[in-house]
């Protein structure tokens, strides 16, 4: 299959600043991560990659998601993309960063044109589904986040990466709980979603900047709720490490971006870990 590539001319004329919301924009025709090749870039040239910034990939070959999952697509099938950020925020709320990016593909999408795109706690996208997949409920998984720290480099720096699934055909998942934007139905330009999900990115942190970190205050939170398919639903969090699962309600994000569970032995707070949707019984 034939695909069309990025109109890159186009791209740096709409993002770039002043009249956009990058200060560098990169694509390059093949990348085995963005976010290693970003970060590894940023680290040899702190100077060079003023923040916001953005590096596209027309192909990535051995992708990373949370926990060293591999993620691969065909070539031009995908928004690979992966965003330097150099947030004024401190550690601990550092966390909401790969929700603020989740939301920002929902609503990238949405203005797009395609309706129900949901979020499932930490990093997932999703699009509904006609039935039921195992730990997903009547949805699909369209996108993943992942947010990484820049070490080595002075003051903070973050690289958010984002695989958003555009034009894949079924035989092209490598997964059945995987779904594409095209299988939803929406025939949808990876350029203007890669300019959607840039300016909102870059405008939800700067309001969580502006508000201090406070996710609440700055009316993310209460966005970040709106979307997501989580809350409100039973829960099964497998821990980081594999070693312990804990069942519960969601019932909020707290200030941090970890999820909080409603169990039978009280609240639990879950900072790291896969989630799984359950059926209510």
């Amino acid at each position: 299959m034939t695909r069309a590539p990025l109109d890159v001319p186009a791209l740096r004329r709409d993002l770039l600043a002043p009249r956009g919301p990058l200060a560098r924009l990169d694509v390059v025709e093949v990348s085995a991560s963005t976010n290693t090749e970003l970060a590894d870039a940023v680290r040899a040239d702190p100077g060079g990659w003023p923040a916001p910034a953005a590096l596209v990939a027309e192909h990535q070959a051995a992708g990373r998601g949370r926990a060293g999952r591999a993620w691969q697509t065909p070539p031009r099938a995908a928004l690979t993309v992966s965003v330097l950020l150099r947030p004024r925020l401190a550690p601990p709320q550092l966390g909401w960063l790969p929700l603020l990016a989740g939301l920002a593909v929902v609503r990238a999408l949405g203005a797009a044109g395609v309706d129900g795109a949901a979020l499932k706690w930490p990093n997932d996208v999703l699009l509904p589904a006609a039935d039921d997949a195992p730990g997903l409920g009547r949805f699909r998984k369209v996108a993943g986040v992942l947010a990484e720290v820049v070490p080595h480099v002075a003051g903070p720096a973050v690289v958010v990466g984002v695989g958003l699934n555009v034009d894949q055909t079924a035989a092209e998942l490598p997964v059945p709980t995987a779904t594409s934007v095209a299988l939803a139905g929406s025939d949808v330009d990876r350029g203007a979603l890669l300019g959607g999900l840039a300016r909102e990115l870059v405008a939800a942190v700067g309001r969580l900047e502006a508000a201090g970190g406070d996710a609440a205050g700055a009316g993310l939170a209460a966005g970040y709720a709106a979307a997501s398919a989580t809350l409100g639903t039973p829960v099964r969090a497998e821990l980081a490490g594999g070693n312990e699962a804990v069942e519960g309600e969601a019932v909020r994000v707290a200030a941090d971006g970890s999820l909080v569970l409603a169990t039978a032995a009280g609240e639990r707070t879950v900072t790291a870990g896969d989630v799984h949707h359950l059926r209510r019984t």
